[in-house]
């Protein structure tokens, strides 16, 4: 153990990967995905953290932020993030700036293991031994045979028990598409993602053709900004189909604002996105008190050490891109086996070292 070691040197590098083929949902499409890569030094240790953000975030981080942290304890992360919080207010909280906070928090948590010389599960507490995983994608830009052939390969492959594919940029395709994919998957459970595609009136016609396919989980049917439209599709959705949101939470009182509506029987939250591994305990901590399950969004390699300590959680996302991502530019990616990802508790922090001499092709 290091003896109150003062952090030094903070770095960031913005890369960007193109998808292996093109990519869309209700509302968006892309054919590449950037993530912003932070190391934080402190007693002769580095920290990692990234966040998918935009390029400019790595610039927010390096001529802004990082200065804040310089000669603070790597020990004292709260007071790290009050610090961190504070310098972004006349920025704005949401967006940009909470997504470079949730990067720099990330790689501080992951500096205080390797100081410790602890595996991050171990420095938080283990709820459980493994997390439980789906896999995600099935994009609307992909034609029925990419969609079988992939949602397929989750449960075959991965052993994955539930896979989601996204709707709503051509609803009227929609109904066949949600076919084709039930069909591939077997026993395994249907997931769809609007990203906020519909109205709500327009959600609940979606919700009761879902049903059909025996679909369980409803992400989005209409917009997070919208938590009494989406609170109004929970009340009146079939009764075995749960509505998930919660990817855009930016701070603790987004999620809230979803909880205290009743929109959403599982929330989501995202370790890139809600202030990093601090942020998402303490959303765990208000899915406990609410009564609600907790699933992570996105960046399951990065997410895996806190995941295994919140005490409400579900599973977490085995996002098509980010896994992609993350095994191209990271050394100890996870590795599925029965539809769940371990933890390699040899290993200090969350375990993932940057692949450099891979990831500078990708630099921005």
């Amino acid at each position: 153990m290091h003896d109150d070691p003062r952090i030094g040197t903070v770095r960031a590098q913005a890369y960007t990967v193109p998808t292996d083929a093109p990519e869309a949902d209700g509302t968006l499409s892309w054919d590449k995905t950037t993530i912003v890569v932070v190391h934080v030094e402190a007693g002769g240790e580095t920290g990692l953290g990234y966040s998918y953000t935009d390029a400019s975030v790595a610039r927010l981080i390096v001529g802004t932020l990082a200065s804040r942290l310089t000669g603070l304890s790597a020990f004292d992360i709260p007071r790290a993030n009050a610090v961190l919080w504070g310098a972004v207010r006349n920025l704005g909280r949401s967006g940009l700036a909470a997504t470079a906070i949730s990067a720099l928090d990330t790689a501080l948590w992951d500096l205080k293991a390797h100081l410790l010389d602890v595996a991050l599960p171990s420095l938080f507490g283990q709820a459980r031994d493994h997390a439980e995983i789906y896999g995600s994608g099935g994009f609307t830009s992909y034609d029925d045979r990419q969609l079988r052939e992939q949602l397929a390969g989750w449960v075959e492959r991965d052993g994955c028990r539930a896979v989601k594919m996204k709707i709503g940029s051509q609803p009227e395709r929609d109904p066949a598409r949600m076919a084709a994919a039930k069909a591939a998957i077997g026993a395994a459970h249907l997931f769809i993602d609007a990203n906020g595609a519909f109205t709500p009136k327009r959600a609940l016609a979606v919700a009761r053709v879902a049903e059909r396919f025996d679909v369980a989980w409803f992400e989005e049917p209409v917009t997070s900004d919208d938590p009494t439209g989406m609170a109004a599709v929970r009340a009146a959705a079939p009764a075995g189909m749960e509505i998930a949101a919660g990817e855009y939470a930016y701070t603790l009182d987004d999620l809230h604002g979803l909880l205290t509506a009743g929109a959403v029987d599982v929330a989501q939250a995202d370790v890139t996105r809600c202030g990093g591994y601090s942020g998402f305990l303490k959303v765990a901590a208000l899915c406990e008190a609410a009564h609600r399950d907790l699933s992570g969004h996105c960046a399951p390699a990065l997410h895996l050490p806190v995941a295994l300590a919140a005490r409400r959680f579900r599973h977490l996302e085995w996002f098509h891109d980010h896994v992609r991502i993350e095994r191209m530019l990271f050394d100890g990616a996870p590795v599925p086996r029965d539809g769940a990802i371990t933890p390699d508790l040899t290993r200090p922090g969350h375990g993932l070292i940057l692949k450099t001499r891979d990831a500078d092709a990708y630099a921005v």
